[in-house]
């Protein structure tokens, strides 16, 4: 079996320490194989820059997925090109920098990590998200079963949903984008493991991964203002999954919560 950690948005510098940290322990301890994490918020909570995204892989983190926030640092645009392990949604049109999948040889084989973001409440249309899914895995299957696939969006329903259309085409299908890690962690019946949600890397006495206070105060006020990432305790959120690598089929899975003190 391969064990695969996926760690959930990363926000700011306390998710950056605790997805970093994450990873180290469940790589040192033999709790995981391989490990992904979602780092479009990395930067003070507003996509991710070159400096931060190798910091994240050097703890070993082998993959960075990402989604609507991928360009909000301008310099990460030359970079993305350039480095595979940084992915974007791959339902981008034609022609846009960087890729949504990648294939890693590792020690337990060769491993898929794909990128899709959906459409529902989402303020950057693209392209439909499931056509462009089941292209991809059918191009990633022709090299390894072992395929992972973020999906980012706002919707259970829509998340759901791209999980029962890849159930059996893939390892894991897990969400992100929404920050809560979600309690419906499943094997469907064709194989593939499914989390609606994996969460967020990042303060935990927080909204989301912003500063309380600046947040509540948008709602009762309706002005606009900085939210600022939140400080005190951090968690990382994700969820773990074990794959039989000859089939690519998941047999456990499970949410992970690794909490320690602020920064």
């Amino acid at each position: 079996m391969v064990k695969i950690l996926f760690l959930g948005d990363v926000v700011g510098e306390p998710g950056r320490m605790a997805a970093c940290r994450t990873a180290e322990l469940y790589l040192e301890r033999g709790d995981a194989d391989f490990v992904i994490a979602n780092g479009e918020n990395a930067a003070a909570g507003r996509g991710i820059t070159p400096k931060l995204a190798i910091d994240l892989m050097r703890s070993g983190i082998a993959v960075i997925t990402s989604g609507d926030h991928i360009w909000d640092q301008k310099e990460i645009i030359a970079y993305i090109a350039t480095e595979p392990r940084l992915l974007r949604p791959l339902n981008y049109p034609a022609g846009t920098p960087g890729s949504g999948s990648i294939i890693l040889d590792t020690a337990h084989g060769p491993i898929g990590v794909m990128n899709v973001q959906c459409r529902t409440f989402m303020k950057t249309p693209l392209d439909n998200p499931f056509l462009a899914a089941s292209a991809e895995v059918e191009k990633l299957r022709q090299e390894t079963p072992v395929i992972i696939v973020d999906v980012h969006g706002e919707t259970t329903s829509e998340k759901i949903a791209m999980g029962r259309h890849l159930d059996g085409k893939v390892s894991l299908v897990v969400g992100t984008h929404t920050h809560v890690q979600t309690a419906d962690e499943r094997i469907f019946p064709k194989g593939t493991a499914f989390l609606c949600d994996a969460g967020m890397c990042g303060p935990e006495d927080s909204i989301l991964g912003r500063d309380c206070d600046a947040v509540v105060g948008q709602f009762v006020n309706s002005m606009p203002v900085k939210f600022p990432v939140a400080r005190g305790p951090v968690i990382a959120s994700g969820v773990l999954v074990e794959v039989d690598p000859e089939t690519g089929r998941a047999k456990s899975v499970k949410r992970v919560a690794e909490r320690y003190g602020a920064p």
